[in-house]
């Protein structure tokens, strides 16, 4: 099976421009390819997890990725997807989030003697002159194709900005620049970013009357049409510092059942015999796919010793024997005690297991809130600091475990 062939039957690409073409180029491993990383936060998430994983299957096929980071378009804010303004971000904040994508990413892609690069399009967007811009690559777009664009259609009901229609012709021009400056004749990215792909290949088709290529990824959505990757406590982050192991773990092993397979396709290193052999378990062995899935990807993003730490506390806790050493915990510090003690609803919200005392309040009437075992039934309870200096377990419905200490 070829590389394109594989990546069709895990599900993992959703549109091309020239499919003959770019099949020669990937599977002959002669594509120098990008693909781009907003930097809106300091750490990638289970959403830039697709991208790493087909960079690296492409890397492996002997393709050379290109991650581009957006230091400059990051300044602009891509609409796709948005109903509303994306909020300004300074040049520190930027460059800092930038640095934690490079070391992040480099545990995914080879970047040695040249296998793969990594740029920053900063280095180039913010020394455009704008009048010049304006006349050698405005010329080329053309306004009504433009706001026919679906990365444009959800920010027009509520007003789209100038700063924002400037999104497109910026990330267009970055695949220019590429194209002449690193010889990339390929753009991958999500699906939601086709408009802006097919942008960057017109604009060189125009510019160079040369021709240049756009693939998509499917994008990782629950049966249900939602994108994964969300909690309660907001994204999945690869950043063991923003998720644990244990709680990316316990992500992917509580996906619904619907999802099992399709993420064990598109996401794991199995072969697909083997996804295929368990596309027609139910019940118990159901679960047993989700503990696999958990495993490969948790071992994946960090390591093989964590997967396994972090399977064996999800084992323990599930059996009631709780392995404390490896549980999600927080520390409180002194002054968050008010005489001695914390109230329930305060500890919860601490240890980030709910987004509000509503939300708390509703829980523990509902009898979903255990501490060391006993079910809470009164919002009002306080635990104390002597309680606390031990440490105590919150269990919040089936199968959510944290730890909570004070120093």
């Amino acid at each position: 099976m070829t590389l394109y062939d594989e990546l069709v039957a895990r599900g993992l690409i959703a549109q091309v421009t020239d499919e003959t073409e770019i099949k020669d180029l990937i599977n002959n491993g002669k594509a120098t390819f990008y693909i781009g990383f907003d930097p809106t936060a300091d750490s990638l998430h289970v959403g830039h997890f697709m991208a790493l994983n087909l960079m690296r299957r492409m890397q492996k096929a002997g393709n050379r990725p290109i991650a581009l980071i957006g230091g400059g378009t990051a300044m602009i804010g891509d609409p796709s997807g948005r109903t509303d303004m994306r909020s300004m971000m300074t040049t520190e904040t930027i460059q800092h989030n930038c640095d934690c994508f490079k070391k992040q990413m480099s545990k995914f892609i080879d970047f040695s003697d040249g296998k793969a690069l990594m740029v920053n399009n900063a280095d180039w967007l913010l020394k455009l002159n704008y009048v010049e811009l304006l006349r050698e690559v405005g010329a080329c777009f053309s306004v009504n194709n433009m706001l026919r664009a679906e990365c444009y259609k959800q920010r027009m009901e509520k007003g789209l900005s100038f700063l924002e229609f400037n999104y497109m012709i910026m990330q267009s021009y970055d695949f220019y620049h590429m194209f002449q400056e690193l010889g990339c004749v390929l753009q991958c990215g999500g699906d939601d970013q086709w408009s802006n792909m097919l942008g960057g290949t017109e604009l060189i088709r125009r510019k160079l009357a040369k021709d240049a290529y756009a693939m998509t990824i499917t994008l990782l959505l629950t049966s249900e049409g939602k994108k994964m990757g969300k909690t309660q406590k907001g994204a999945v982050w690869l950043d063991p510092e923003k998720t644990s192991p244990y709680e990316f773990y316990q992500y992917w092993r509580n996906i619904d059942d619907a999802d099992v397979i399709k993420c064990l396709r598109m996401l794991t290193d199995l072969s697909l015999e083997e996804i295929d052999a368990m596309a027609d378990w139910q019940g118990s062995q159901l679960n047993t796919a989700k503990e696999i899935l958990a495993f490969e990807l948790t071992k994946l993003v960090h390591c093989e010793e964590k997967a396994k730490k972090a399977q064996e506390t999800a084992r323990g806790l599930f059996s009631g024997a709780a392995d404390m050493e490896n549980m999600p915990s927080t520390i409180l510090n002194k002054d968050q005690l008010i005489d001695g003690s914390i109230g329930i609803l305060d500890l919860m919200m601490a240890a980030k297991l709910v987004p509000s005392k509503r939300e708390a309040r509703q829980l523990i009437q509902q009898g979903g809130i255990l501490l060391d075992g006993e079910k809470v039934s009164d919002p009002t309870m306080t635990v104390s600091a002597d309680m606390l200096v031990n440490g105590v377990v919150i269990k919040k419905g089936k199968k959510t475990y944290h730890r909570v200490s004070v120093v």
